[in-house]
């Protein structure tokens, strides 16, 4: 099956990765990858590499400026979603979280008729997921579960900085 995570609320990737860790109790073989994000800090990446579950980053340090990305924002998606076919052509796993790919395709560094492809290409006995803001219609059309976080009340919103070990 596919299922999408989107929405303006938060846990959206936590969400997956929950997933990931429920997948992986019945010993199936689960990866991730994730568009635009290439920074180190994430707390879920240490966790991961702890229980053995594959995350690849493909994304800079920085925020994608979304009016203005730069051709090193198209190349990392390019090879993130390279490498998502590559996984699911080969089969390499149960479970394949897509992580960020609505945002990568609302920010125009992807197409849709290629994420529409990719989406086809996904043979039954895997389950993928997408996460990410922005899940275009078509997506939410093809997909078998949609899931969307809405964000009803943030501390963000009341001036409270993102805190380690909650929203990193």
């Amino acid at each position: 099956m596919i299922e999408v995570y989107t929405g303006n609320g938060k846990g959206k990737t936590t969400a997956a990765i929950g997933l990931a860790i429920r997948a992986m109790g019945h010993d199936q073989r689960v990866r991730m990858v994730q568009f635009m994000k290439g920074w180190e800090g994430y707390g879920e990446l240490v966790t991961a590499k702890k229980i053995g579950l594959p995350i690849e980053q493909f994304g800079r340090k920085e925020f994608v400026d979304k009016d203005h990305p730069e051709e090193r924002d198209f190349e990392l998606a390019r090879d993130c979603f390279d490498r998502a076919m590559e996984i699911i052509e080969k089969r390499e796993c149960d479970l394949l979280i897509i992580d960020e790919i609505n945002v990568a395709l609302e920010y125009g560094l992807l197409k849709l008729e290629d994420v529409l492809k990719l989406m086809d290409a996904i043979p039954s006995e895997m389950e993928v997921v997408l996460t990410g803001r922005y899940a275009h219609p078509a997506v939410l059309e093809k997909a078998d579960l949609v899931t969307e976080m809405v964000e009803i009340k943030h501390p963000f919103r009341e001036g409270i900085e993102a805190r380690k070990g909650v929203e990193f």
